[in-house]
């Protein structure tokens, strides 16, 4: 028998604690003839968190079967590595298995964690999403190229974790991190690990958008690179429209802004027909489309001016969800409007003080020339009344003043519709991309509409008080729909280190809370007929 000071030294020398958020790579002394990049794959597993502190470890069943496949060896290890895995901790161990030279066991929190009602989410999934891709990473760092995904109960939500874990913008760098290929480990839950990938790389879609420069992504690029996407299915059309139909469809907002950049601007139109009848009234999406913004002649600072290259992220959202539509086969139609181009300053620009005019018909004073997402997105709005919509839902990175109001915690909601908002906030509970809603009150019209010079300011009188607010009453102006939201989601564009399970940079924020929506909408269609 094992004296307990040996069974230590024993156990560290198999494993090793990590933070659950730490991206640090997993170097776990390995056994004597471990080469890392070795055959085989990696293997991660889900233990719960024990009631007790001195209580045995809690695997899932996947946990349990591979336990008794290397008999009993994984459970004494971990009962030799200290008190139980709780969540936020990982474990990594060499050798257990041929089949799986490291194993890395992940806390997964307590086993019968649900919606947590003062968080606004689901726990149980956000702490799968978590721990999944904590233990991808480690895999991928022990350059190991296939990695297989306990369930942990919600396939969905593991391979979300996993996928959206893995993802980093590496393009344009020599030196890239090993591609690692997350697969499911079983069979039981196949259709909805499936789903989980998809929702993930929909999401990882509009991430590589924000994050390619803006050299990389101009607006003609971007709306290729839609095109690219969605050209297998029969169901989908794009109309990449050009400079020539934005000026015959009176656009002046939006060509306002265009017109100081020497990119010429791109209104992309996309038609998913997904529903049975394809007369259905569609969901229309509306996004922000700056493929960068250097405020114009209203120069914003230098430092982190590179970031705006991502100020196309309602576009790149609203355009990534529809394609994940598309590939789940959603059955509802949806339509998607994206208004591209650069706000750039030169002897065209706007200047401040200028007016306007609006697709309806009317007046803008442009009083700051940094405030021209929303420019685009009210004639962009205009257009989506075309379509007899069901709902009209546009996002945007429109305010740094949302991002001061809620930070990276939740999309900003403004909506006309507690129907609306209803079919929102449920979604992003299951997703864990949460929203939040915000006022539409008639304080805020006013400070738009007392506007010396035209119809409308495209700033509150106030300047800076509400600015988030005043913006949607701006854009409220445009619509006359009876379910309209708008979401700002200035302040989830970036991750730093609050989204445990992506990486630094660009979110692709809040995609999978509008796929979710989407096909919320979808089943309630199905259920009325």
């Amino acid at each position: 028998m094992l004296l307990p000071c040996v069974r230590r030294v024993a156990a560290r020398r198999l494993s090793r604690d990590l933070p659950l958020a730490c991206g640090c790579p997993a170097q776990g002394p390995a056994p004597r003839g471990y080469s890392r990049g070795a055959g085989g794959k990696g293997l991660v597993l889900g233990v719960y968190s024990s009631e007790k502190d001195d209580g045995a470890a809690q695997f899932t069943s996947a946990g349990d079967a591979f336990d008794r496949l290397v008999s009993g060896k994984l459970r004494e290890l971990l009962s030799l590595c200290g008190p139980p895995l709780k969540k936020g901790k990982t474990r990594i161990f060499h050798g257990l298995h041929q089949d799986f030279p490291s194993v890395v066991v992940v806390g997964l929190g307590k086993k019968n964690a649900g919606v947590n009602d003062q968080e606004n989410w689901n726990e149980g999934k956000e702490n799968i999403r978590a721990a999944v891709a904590v233990g991808c990473r480690q895999i991928q760092d022990l350059e190991i190229p296939c990695v297989e995904v306990d369930p942990c109960g919600d396939a969905q939500s593991a391979a979300e974790g996993a996928v959206l874990g893995l993802h980093e913008y590496n393009e344009l760098k020599q030196k890239k991190k090993p591609i690692v290929t997350p697969q499911l480990h079983g069979s039981a839950e196949s259709e909805a690990w499936q789903k989980g990938v998809i929702y993930a790389e929909g999401q990882n879609l509009a991430r590589y958008l924000m994050e390619a420069p803006a050299n990389y992504i101009t607006p003609i690029k971007f709306a290729e690179h839609i095109e690219q996407k969605l050209r297998s299915f029969s169901n989908v059309k794009v109309h990449i429209r050009p400079e020539s139909w934005i000026t015959t469809e009176q656009m002046g907002a939006f060509l306002s802004v265009a017109k100081g950049s020497t990119e010429p601007p791109i209104f992309l139109e996309i038609h998913y027909l997904g529903a049975a009848n394809t007369d259905d009234s569609p969901l229309v999406f509306v996004g922000k489309g700056v493929t960068f913004d250097s405020g114009g002649i209203s120069l914003k600072p230098s430092s982190g001016m590179d970031a705006m290259r991502a100020d196309m992220g309602g576009a790149a959202t609203i355009c990534s969800a529809i394609v994940t539509a598309a590939t789940l086969n959603l059955p509802l139609n949806i339509i998607g409007l994206a208004p591209l181009c650069e706000n750039m300053p030169s002897g065209k620009a706007n200047k401040p003080g200028d007016v306007v005019r609006a697709k309806n018909g009317k007046t803008i004073q442009v009083d700051n020339t940094d405030a021209e997402g929303r420019l685009l997105l009210a004639d962009a709005l205009c257009y989506a009344h075309n379509f007899n919509a069901r709902a009209i839902v546009n996002a945007a990175t429109l305010t740094g003043a949302m991002d001061v109001a809620l930070g990276s915690a939740a999309t900003g909601v403004f909506t006309n519709s507690s129907w609306l908002w209803t079919h929102l906030y449920e979604a992003s509970i299951l997703t864990g991309d949460r929203v939040w809603r915000m006022p539409l009150f008639e304080h805020y019209t006013k400070q738009v509409t007392d506007c010396p010079l035209a119809d409308v300011s495209n700033v509150g009188k106030y300047s800076r008080a509400g600015g988030a607010c005043t913006a949607a009453a701006f854009l409220k102006e445009f619509v006359t729909a009876s379910h309209w939201a708008h979401l700002d989601i200035a302040g989830v564009m970036s991750n730093k280190d609050e989204v445990p399970y992506l990486r630094k940079g660009m979110a692709g924020r809040p995609t999978r809370t509008l796929v979710e929506f989407a096909a919320r909408l979808s089943q309630d269609s199905h259920n009325a007929k």
